[in-house]
């Protein structure tokens, strides 16, 4: 009864669905997808408070700082007047009060635990868990789910999400998850209106002031903390009207709690930030949204970010910038496409499954793998497959070539960085898969908000990743450093880069030996990964 608002008619239904899985007998694995702003929370706290009735305990996981306290806040008021015991575990606790809440835990003291990665620790210990929460479910890989249901055979667990990742979509498709749809919008909630439009000085300043001129307030996000101080000044100086502060997930926790707080609390019109803000921010004044390079967002992302906005009546607008006269590519112009073609209430659901089409189903057998197929993973097992069907149609496979590094450099994390190995190995997983240089930066982001600040190793392993990346885009499958050179080979099956040779005549003491490899000075101690990635650069311009 302590709900403010009246539960939609799918609401219902999902918490009689979800109450059905908690008192069956096979353990609850349900998918609970609904639009942002739909009421999700809501069916997840009731779900909570049964558990906790019946005598267990309840783990609450989420992608980020800000959403877990988010979290806290709302289980609070909503618990407030029963004897419901609640902490919260993230980088932002100070370690004597993470002592004390993971000792109340094992003790059985705690009721319901709210927390990012950190729940998934070693030394987090239940001594009745009943329930595992886990929202933003796209937000996750499947080795940390699999890790949190390690902690219970016998644990009931829903995945909350409003674009879930095509491998979990399609599970549930398939019949191999359960799935509860919240498609009934709350009353008076609008579409967002939605545009793509290239990026302008008079896009934004107009976006800005109408917004200011209804007392409103603006998200603007640019996903990059190296010149997001830079784009604050230029803010600064196209709308000088505007209040603007900034927040990122490398700030401090005072300093980001109080951005926030600044914003919160209408002190500012602008908040400039990451795509920190994509997850959980319940914000009704804010009905504004502009994003920078929104070609290199995924289509969950973009959606996310449109969803912090809209939370009220008031009439919303999402602006996605794209770089004025640049072309996009095929898949970034798929995405732009489908958030647009879906901006009516409650899409959600068919933005996951377009989704779904544009990056396919992924690997629906997971890390339980059985048969012939485990000895060398069903990933390895499709390329192979794909390999022999190019073969028999007469055309080249498409494969990713791997390129060796020796560098000569710690690219090994700390233990104490990363304490958990299978999150380290995934970590490590996700870094080597991806392949451009926005991907790799906006993946140490993601893991500098979730584990603190980056130490040398990390900082060290993304430039490492760089080179790799820069390698494959024009066909080099080494890059050493050896006795004070470079030394880079090149793959005799690809067409040397255009401007190889007028490169090469540029960089003092450089060599092409008659096999391919081209040696070049490493540079000035301290510079030499900036000089092989100069050198990279240069070659595929």
């Amino acid at each position: 009864d302590a709900f403010e608002y009246e539960l939609t008619s799918d609401q219902d239904r999902s918490i009689t669905e979800i109450k059905g899985d908690m008192e069956s007998e096979r353990p609850m694995d349900r998918l609970l997808c609904g639009d942002v702003g739909y009421g999700k929370t809501e069916v997840a706290i009731r779900a909570a408070f049964k558990a906790v009735l019946e005598g267990k305990q309840v783990a609450v996981l989420a992608p980020t700082t800000i959403l877990v306290g988010q979290h806290l806040e709302t289980f609070q008021r909503r618990f407030a007047g029963f004897p419901v015991e609640i902490r919260m575990l993230s980088r932002f606790v100070g370690p004597n009060e993470a002592k004390e809440t993971l000792k109340q835990l094992a003790e059985g003291r705690v009721d319901i635990v709210i927390g990012t990665h950190r729940l998934l620790g070693s030394d987090v210990v239940f001594r009745d868990l009943g329930l595992i929460i886990l929202d933003e479910e796209q937000r996750f890989g499947v080795a940390q789910k699999e890790k949190l249901k390690q902690l219970r055979t016998e644990v009931d667990v829903v995945a909350m999400s409003a674009t879930p990742i095509p491998r979990t979509l399609n599970m549930a498709m398939s019949g191999l998850r359960d799935i509860s749809l919240i498609e009934t919008p709350p009353r008076d909630r609008q579409a967002v209106e939605t545009s793509v439009r290239e990026f302008s000085e008079e896009v934004v300043r107009e976006a800005v002031l109408y917004e200011i001129e209804r007392g409103g307030q603006i998200y603007f996000v640019h996903n990059r903390v190296k010149s997001i101080g830079a784009v604050a000044q230029w803010l600064g100086m196209v709308v000088p009207e505007a209040r603007v502060v900034v927040g990122h997930g490398q700030m401090t926790e005072k300093l980001l709690e109080k951005a926030m707080r600044t914003f919160l609390d209408g002190e500012a019109d602008v908040l400039l930030a990451t795509a920190i803000i994509e997850n959980g921010l319940d914000i009704p004044n804010a009905n504004t949204l502009l994003v920078n390079r929104a070609d290199r967002f995924g289509l969950d992302q973009l959606y996310q970010l449109r969803g912090r906005v809209g939370r009220s009546n008031r009439l919303a607008y999402a602006t996605f910038l794209v770089p004025a006269g640049q072309a996009l590519s095929g898949t970034a112009r798929a995405r732009l496409a489908a958030i647009q073609e879906f901006c009516e209430l409650g899409a959600g659901f068919r933005i996951a499954a377009r989704d779904l089409e544009i990056r396919g189903a992924g690997n629906l057998l997971g890390s339980e793998q059985h048969g012939f197929i485990e000895a060398f993973g069903f990933e390895t097992y499709c390329q192979l497959l794909e390999e022999a069907v190019a073969e028999l149609e007469g055309r080249p496979a498409t494969t990713r070539r791997d390129v060796e590094l020796r560098l000569g450099l710690d690219l090994q994390l700390p233990d104490a960085y990363i304490s958990e190995p299978e999150l380290r190995l995934s970590f490590y997983k996700r870094l080597a898969a991806t392949e451009d240089e926005e991907t790799v930066a906006q993946l140490i982001d993601e893991i500098v908000d979730r584990y603190g600040p980056a130490p040398v190793q990390l900082k060290t392993l993304a430039r490492a990743q760089r080179i790799r990346v820069a390698a494959q885009r024009i066909g080099v499958t080494a890059v050493q450093r050896r006795s004070g050179r470079w030394r880079l080979r090149l793959d005799p099956a690809v067409v040397p880069p255009e401007r190889l040779g007028e490169v090469l005549s540029s960089w003092p003491e450089a060599q092409l030996s008659p096999s391919g490899e081209i040696t070049v000075p490493a540079g000035r101690p301290g510079f030499e990964i900036q000089e092989i990635l100069k050198l990279l650069g240069e070659m595929a311009a």
